[in-house]
């Protein structure tokens, strides 16, 4: 069983996109939460030193941590692709360089967390990869989406031949690729709901 790839176009520009679906806003809300957390910082704070914060090289060790997951899970993603592989991986690549300058104006802030222009760097290096990140996710829903639609169209074909059978072993035969094809279209819109 031969499956065509659809050719499918992008009708919008992936490096302009807004979030418009509930599930990406909800993954990405304690990012968001995260990076205004650190702009709503005191305009002037204390110019005692304090010291290091612990809590900041945990923050910065645990997103580079999971941007590596995320790396690793859209590499996977982009190599069983069968649409959109120029797109993941031009995504995947600026989450890869964002994720770097994040890292480097991080660490300068970890040093001296009081050092509010150090801050705002942060920020400003944290929304280019939450912008590639949110890309990434609307990339691999799509992708999802036409795996979807791919397997429609197959268990379509397979109403219209059973309903166009001839004899009972035929019938028999149909009905068995049309049970299979239902059970496989179930399983995949079951792991997209989950």
């Amino acid at each position: 069983m031969s499956t065509t790839v659809p050719n499918i176009e992008l009708k919008m520009d992936p490096r302009d996109l807004q979030i418009q679906t509930f599930t990406v806003e909800k993954l990405l809300e304690p990012l968001i939460i995260q990076v205004t957390t650190l702009l709503n910082c005191p305009q002037n704070p204390s110019s005692k030193k304090k010291g290091r914060s612990k809590r900041a090289c945990v923050l910065l060790a645990s997103v580079e941590e999971a941007t590596s997951n995320l790396l690793d899970k859209g590499e996977k993603i982009a190599k069983e692709a069968t649409v959109f592989k120029e797109e993941l991986h031009a995504v995947l690549t600026d989450i890869q360089k964002e994720s770097q300058t994040l890292k480097v104006s991080a660490e300068a802030f970890t040093s001296d967390p009081c050092c509010l222009p150090k801050r705002q760097a942060v920020v400003q290096a944290a929304r280019p990869l939450l912008k590639a990140v949110t890309r990434l996710l609307i990339l691999v829903d799509m992708v999802d989406v036409t795996r979807l639609l791919e397997h429609l169209t197959l268990f379509q074909r397979t109403f219209e031949s059973l309903r166009n059978v001839s004899s009972k072993s035929d019938l028999q035969k149909m009905f068995q690729k049309f049970c299979k094809e239902l059970e496989n279209l179930d399983h995949l819109a079951y792991k997209r709901q989950k």
